[in-house]
């Protein structure tokens, strides 16, 4: 059997994400060009997502319709809150299968290039000044992301700490009350500051961060490397490596969908296991 391309939907995942787009009637006395269908759509999203190409040079010839009509589509479907939307049932699945572990979190950046500039740029430290963006991820123990964020590139890592944290949703699944914090939360010197230690302990979190000046050996790296592999497979998604969008809504979109494919694949691969 051949491999799926990666912009391929499969019926599960559709299944998934159809009831939550919103629906457009055709108006009878104005009915127009026929619209594009929503599932190709989406496949000419994961397209340029996955091939990093520019929305004009979109492939027609696959039916994905025009690269304008799948950009309205990703900026529609944002505003609506698909991803978000998604996001949360997904989770809600694999914390029923027991696969979410909020004994502990893991937080970590990535800084990209932003060629373009736009709102959540700025110069990077570490690029020489470049115009850039960061990533923020927080991911469980077992390193299922749990929300992702974009700032500017000259933002410090620890002012997006409680940001990280508020933006976990309340994840269902059980029986009881959702889930939405983890019980020790992990991190580099980056966010080595006794003030955000103190904001996340109010949260009934317990703070286990790297102190700077410390030699290396901590031992953290143990428990904080999971957050590094869910940061390399965000930008597996080759659209992710550089930022493109002069608008940063489009650009957190491209995110948030990453992050929701990260976690149907770990779905999935629990359904291959039962």
């Amino acid at each position: 059997m051949s491999r799926p391309k990666p912009w391929e939907i499969d019926d599960d995942l559709w299944a998934l994400i159809e009831p939550l787009l919103p629906k457009i009637e055709r108006r009878p006395d104005h009915p127009g060009r026929k619209r594009l269908d929503d599932r190709k759509a989406l496949q000419g999203i994961l397209f340029v997502l996955s091939t990093d190409i520019q929305w004009e040079w979109l492939p027609q010839e696959l039916g994905f319709g025009s690269g304008m009509t799948c950009w309205r589509r990703l900026r529609d479907w944002n505003e609506a809150g698909v991803w978000q939307q998604l996001q949360a049932i997904l989770l809600a699945r694999l914390r029923g299968a027991d696969q979410l572990d909020f004994s502990r979190a893991a937080v970590d950046s990535s800084h990209v290039r932003a060629l373009r500039g736009g709102p959540k740029t700025g110069p990077s430290p570490v690029d020489r000044a470049r115009t850039g963006s960061k990533h923020h991820l927080i991911t469980d123990a077992r390193g299922t992301p749990l929300a992702v964020t974009c700032t500017g590139g000259n933002r410090n890592d620890v002012t997006q700490l409680l940001p990280l944290l508020k933006a976990i949703p309340a994840v269902r699944g059980c029986r009881g009350r959702p889930r939405f914090r983890p019980r020790r939360l992990y991190a580099d010197r980056g966010y080595d500051h006794d003030r955000y230690r103190r904001m996340v302990r109010t949260l009934g979190i317990t703070p286990v961060i790297a102190r700077r000046g410390q030699a290396h050996g901590s031992g953290l790296g143990v428990h904080r490397w999971v957050v590094e592999r869910g940061l390399s497979w965000l930008h597996g998604f080759r659209h992710l490596r550089i930022r493109w969008e002069r608008r940063d809504d489009i650009h957190d979109a491209f995110l948030q969908l990453a992050a929701c494919l990260i976690l149907y694949r770990r779905v999935r691969a629990l359904c291959w296991d039962l």
